[in-house]
């Protein structure tokens, strides 16, 4: 029973060990692995950085599907979850990892987090910008805009998590428009870790994550563990930094909310020109300070040379008001975004399977998982059914690789 399919695509282009989608790869014990730092959100005033179709009048979709040709709408909204009481499946598992919990599979978004990974790559304009930037010092300040725009996209995302990839799943986004090649791999299942790369002519983009989660009662955080780099062979830069810890708030009842805080180190390991330093200023609901993110760039004597502050879902300024620019802007939301999961353009696109890609893609991508295509498509109840046969599978698939000694090896990445 164990090499049964877990995921049957039309066209299986790779035939090996390693077709885990399809068996090989144990499912995941849960799905419940919290990763909501996930990234999407924008006022309804176009991206500075942004490409035209953002810059249409009322955020005006037409604009943005005859830009790339991809959807601008994901087929049903999200599911009615009000019925779901949280509290029976969180109350024994306080202050516990919840990577180990199983839960409901109305509380998932229709994308996972290797796609989620993709989705701070949103705003790679910013890295082209800063490829062609000769200035070191704002380099590094376009570099902390592209920072920052990797968490834009939580801010309507409160209300749903993304599914737990399989072990061995992977996730491949070419971009043309965007001049980008994206390809993921999950590559450990306990602790959970994902790792990413992504190729551009301007930049190449790395990371490696793995998340611990605690649920407090009222409040879950999401503590992220790795580094994130982005190489920019035009100057020779190699520039690295940290996450901050993201807290989803309401978790039990009111309106959920999620905030980022922490400090983030921009650090360029090829050149001791310059260093920037972030702060995600911890606040609460009803401040005025909600969301905010100060920081500066400071030069080899530890002179500050620009100053930074902005909120992480409205934008970026350098300098000192009112004469600061702006650096960034998020571009504006879909209509009825919040009819579909709080996702930004940029989100709808990433699972979209279009016929022609059936036949390319390896049987390991995540648009081929059946419980989130479900969910996508609005069938709760079979989305449910693929959710607990996937699970269980995954159950089997580990403990059958224990008891033979077997150690899983990432197809991808080292």
């Amino acid at each position: 029973g164990v090499s049964q399919p877990l995921i049957k695509p039309k066209v299986r282009h790779v035939e090996t060990e390693q077709d885990q989608l399809q068996g090989d790869s144990p499912a995941s014990d849960d799905e419940s692995y919290v990763s909501d730092v996930s990234d999407n959100i924008s006022e309804d005033n176009a991206s500075v950085t942004d490409n035209v179709s953002r810059q249409m009048p009322n955020g005006d979709l037409a604009g943005s599907a005859f830009r790339n040709g991809r959807r601008p709408c994901l087929p049903a909204p999200s599911p009615d979850c009000s019925n779901i009481n949280l509290w029976n499946i969180l109350r024994n598992n306080i202050g516990k990892d919840l990577s180990k919990v199983s839960m409901p599979v109305e509380l998932n978004e229709p994308l996972n987090t290797l796609q989620h990974m993709c989705e701070e790559l949103e705003y790679t304009e910013l890295l082209d910008r800063a490829a062609e930037t000769e200035d070191p010092y704002e380099r590094m300040a376009i570099m902390a805009a592209f920072v920052i725009s990797g968490y834009s996209s939580t801010y309507y995302r409160a209300g749903s998590k993304p599914f737990n990839p399989l072990l061995g799943e992977t996730y491949e986004c070419i971009r043309e428009d965007k001049g980008m090649c994206f390809i993921a791999e999950q590559v450990s299942h306990h602790p959970p870790i994902s790792a990413c790369h992504a190729d551009s002519n301007k930049f190449t983009f790395l990371q490696d994550v793995r998340w611990k989660n605690k649920f407090w009662g009222k409040s879950m955080e999401i503590l992220p563990i790795g580094t994130v780099n982005v190489i920019l062979p035009s100057f020779g830069d190699h520039y690295e930094w940290n996450k901050v810890t993201t807290c989803v708030h309401n978790i039990l009842s009111g309106r959920r909310w999620i905030e980022h805080y922490g400090e983030i180190t921009i650090r360029n390991t090829k050149s001791s020109a310059c260093i920037c330093k972030l702060t995600f200023v911890k606040g609460n609901y009803w401040s005025s300070n909600v969301n905010e993110v100060q920081g500066f760039v400071m030069d080899q004597e530890g002179k500050v040379v620009r100053r930074l502050f902005g909120k992480w879902h409205e934008g970026l300024y350098c300098g000192v008001p009112p004469s600061a620019r702006c650096i960034w802007r998020p571009g504006s939301m879909p209509t009825d975004y919040e009819l579909y999961y709080g996702f930004t353009r940029f989100a709808i696109e990433l699972n979209e399977l279009c016929p022609e890609m059936q036949d390319l893609l390896p049987p390991t991508d995540a648009r081929f998982r059946p419980d989130q295509r479900h969910l996508e498509e609005g069938n709760v109840e079979m989305a449910a059914s693929e959710k607990q046969r996937i699970e269980d599978m995954q159950r089997t698939r580990r403990k059958w690789q224990d008891e033979n000694d077997i150690k899983h090896e990432p197809r991808f990445f080292k």
